[in-house]
């Protein structure tokens, strides 16, 4: 049996259910109890109708192990699986006590699938039989025999409990993390998506406000694409919300919507600030995974939105470049240029190139900023394009 996680596995409540492997042992450590027992049953009893029907009910019980897998896709099989497992072992160790120490593999079975009051339950019942049956074939009263399976159960039970409690801790820190992680994701993308869109409204706004009396044509225009930047936020935001890439690019069987995308993201820098963009495009275009022309896309804005802001730039060149088994993407500028290495972290420019390495690593890709004083800077991203990527 494969490892298998607990969500896979319908049915099964237990601290232990997700140990997938266990089950492969715990059937060797039953067949090899099975086999002990029925050896010192027959060394102890004559072989006749009695003999026949223990061995019978211990074949039974291994036999019956073995088919836990068989229904493991239906929700209500473990739980009548186990059940049967703890009738059948507590009837054949009435009958012959010599099988009580099957109930080490049997109770095992009974942590993984039921939850821990339940399992108590029944791990306290068996050891109550165990204990009576071995009883029956002792000379008077042995405390150890007594003493013996209940500290058995005690360690079991409290081992079990303690693994349950870490194992909830450990899922509240891990949904802790993964709650960080969802939010620093959101505001990655909507400082990427959103937060740009209205830093360019507002620039357009501005410019048509200057150029209302005077050039009126232009600063019509200037609305124009004010209000079809809105509407472009209005569907990034629903997007984002949404957890979904753009729907032309989430649809894209020839790799040209994200080619188109660049396209739209370098005019509009156009008719913000007057940079001149360049759209590059190098190699075959493939369509990629969505998730992956979504940031090649975002990348590209959130580069650019920081050419227009802080580089002084009056060029810049967006490069997409399909390779054998990668795709990369380059914003060039010829500004002003910075030192990467003495960012502000949470300064305006420091958050975008921090959103951008933190979506390239989330999706398996890389993301370099190389820039120096005077030298211009150029943001770089590549991301695999395997078959797993590719849709």
């Amino acid at each position: 049996m494969s490892a298998l996680s607990s969500a896979s596995r319908p049915g099964e409540h237990g601290i232990l259910a997700p140990a997938a492997r266990l089950d492969r042992w715990l059937l060797v450590v039953l067949v090899v109890l099975l086999t002990a027992c029925a050896i010192r049953y027959l060394d102890r009893h004559a072989f006749g109708t009695s003999a026949i029907a223990v061995l019978a009910g211990a074949v039974a019980l291994g036999v019956a192990y073995a088919t836990r897998g068989l229904l493991r896709d239906r929700p209500w099989w473990p739980t009548a699986w186990v059940t049967a497992m703890v009738v059948l072992w507590g009837a054949l160790t009435a009958i012959a006590p010599s099988f009580a120490w099957c109930a080490v593999p049997v109770a095992f079975a009974v942590l993984q699938v039921l939850p821990f009051s339940w399992a108590v339950a029944v791990v306290v019942a068996m050891t109550v039989l165990l204990t009576t049956a071995w009883q029956r074939i002792s000379d008077g009263f042995d405390p150890v025999q007594v003493a013996g399976p209940i500290g058995v159960a005690l360690v079991t039970v409290l081992a079990y409990r303690a693994l349950e409690l870490e194992s909830r801790a450990r899922q509240h820190a891990q949904a802790e993390v993964g709650a960080l992680a969802e939010r620093t994701r959101l505001s990655r993308e909507i400082h990427d998506s959103v937060g740009q869109g209205l830093s360019s409204i507002n620039l357009l706004l501005q410019a048509a406000e200057r150029a209302w009396d005077q050039q009126p044509e232009v600063a019509r225009e200037h609305v124009r694409v004010a209000a079809a930047t809105a509407r472009d936020g209005l569907d990034e935001v629903r997007r984002v919300v949404r957890d979904l890439a753009p729907v032309e690019l989430a649809e894209d069987r020839t790799g040209t919507a994200l080619v188109d995308a660049l396209r739209r993201a370098a005019e509009e820098s156009r008719a913000i600030a007057g940079l001149d963009v360049e759209v590059r495009v190098h190699g075959a275009a493939t369509p990629v995974a969505p998730e992956v022309a979504a940031a090649l896309v975002r990348t590209t804005r959130g580069a650019l939105a920081n050419v227009r802001e802080h580089a002084g730039a009056s060029r810049a060149a967006v490069t997409l470049t399909y390779q054998f088994d990668e795709v990369v993407l380059d914003v060039r500028d010829d500004g002003c240029g910075f030192d990467p290495d003495h960012v502000a972290p949470h300064g305006t420019r420091g958050r975008g190139l921090a959103g951008v390495r933190e979506r390239a690593r989330a999706l398996g890709g890389q993301a370099e900023v190389e820039s120096a004083p005077g030298e211009g800077t150029t943001v770089s991203v590549r991301f695999p394009t395997g078959t797993e990527a590719a849709r």
